[in-house]
């Protein structure tokens, strides 16, 4: 059996937490928790005709990049950034940590999740800041952690990458 170490990381507040509860527990909560340090789950999950257990780990937000402890992102074999929607301030963060994941533990597959989607009301995000990320080479998915929408899809997609 194979294990993969995936990272969540994003800004305050942008919604890690709700989607790791999402995808290992099927379940999605309005009450905001702080997470302090790191929070770690594992899921399994099938990719092609393996086996394998995602140890995930759901870093505590920072919109400050220097706060994130380096050393929760070795052994990483992939990560999902994520952005809140409703917030335009968080891409510019997610932005960053992407370019400081980078530089601390190299190349590794990861993916930008726009989470909270169902907020459309709210949606503060230019769609052209999609399609520029998409046409930079990443992948940029959707995501609800209230809805269940894109979250189940984003895990698998990921782990695939890691595997095959």
């Amino acid at each position: 059996m194979l294990q993969k170490k995936v990272c969540l990381l994003g800004g305050f507040g942008v919604g890690k937490t709700s989607l790791v509860r999402r995808y290992v527990q099927s379940i999605f909560s309005d009450a905001y928790l702080t997470t302090v340090g790191v929070k770690i789950e594992k899921k399994m999950v099938n990719v092609g005709a393996a086996e394998v257990a995602l140890i995930l780990w759901d870093i505590a937000g920072e919109d400050d990049i220097k706060g994130i402890r380096t050393s929760y992102l070795r052994g990483a074999a992939g990560y999902l950034l994520v952005v809140d929607v409703t917030r335009s301030e968080t891409l510019e963060i997610a932005n960053s940590i992407q370019a400081r994941v980078t530089s601390e533990i190299g190349s590794v597959p990861f993916l930008f999740l726009f989470n909270k989607t169902d907020l459309k009301e709210d949606w503060e995000i230019p769609e052209q800041s999609l399609e520029d990320l998409k046409n930079a080479g990443h992948v940029v998915l959707r995501t609800s952690a209230k809805t269940g929408e894109g979250v189940e899809e984003a895990f698998q997609l990921l782990a695939n990458r890691m595997v095959l």
